[in-house]
């Protein structure tokens, strides 16, 4: 499996000694509340076993410091080939440092240069401003509303389409 670097990060595939890290992520209410509900243990290891074995999922680690600050998942459409759904988060701590934006444009170069992709799509909720700056940083443009589509914990909320086509960052 492949390893990304970027000036600042490297992006490596998940190991079993990054569960601890993914179960905090993923018990997180301030991660979690624009994902998903807060799973059972059982379901968040069967996540994370997935991502032992599924290609173009990351940890995101600075060069110097082993601490994971997130994760980076690029999953590519058994549809269409030439398609990916992208996704990821950041700790809390690390936020507002650029890392996701520095991450997602190496995973979507990624994507483009070494998978032949030709568009990586990102849903995010509507309330998420970071994750929009984010994508709208990045290039990716907002295609679709998809209002009241997704749900956490009873409550529905508007997702929004993005997309990134090679070329257009």
């Amino acid at each position: 499996m492949a390893t990304i670097t970027t000036p600042r990060l490297t992006l490596s595939p998940f190991e079993p000694s990054d569960w601890p890290f993914f179960r905090r992520l993923r018990e997180a209410p301030e991660i979690m509340r624009y994902m998903a509900a807060i799973a059972p243990e059982t379901e968040t290891r069967r996540q994370f076993a997935a991502r032992l074995t599924t290609p173009h999922t990351f940890v995101i680690r600075a060069h110097d410091d082993a601490t994971p600050l997130g994760d980076i998942g690029l999953q590519i459409s058994s549809r269409y080939r030439e398609e990916a759904d992208i996704g990821y988060t950041v700790i809390p701590a690390a936020q507002g440092r650029g890392i996701a934006s520095e991450a997602l444009r190496a995973v979507c170069e990624y994507a483009f240069i070494q998978l032949g992709v030709k568009a990586v799509n990102a849903y995010v909720l509507a309330d998420n401003g970071g994750s929009v700056r984010v994508l709208e940083k990045a290039g990716f443009v907002r295609t679709q509303v998809l209002e009241q589509a997704y749900e956490i914990n009873g409550v529905r909320y508007d997702d929004w389409v993005y997309r990134l086509e090679s070329g257009a960052a």
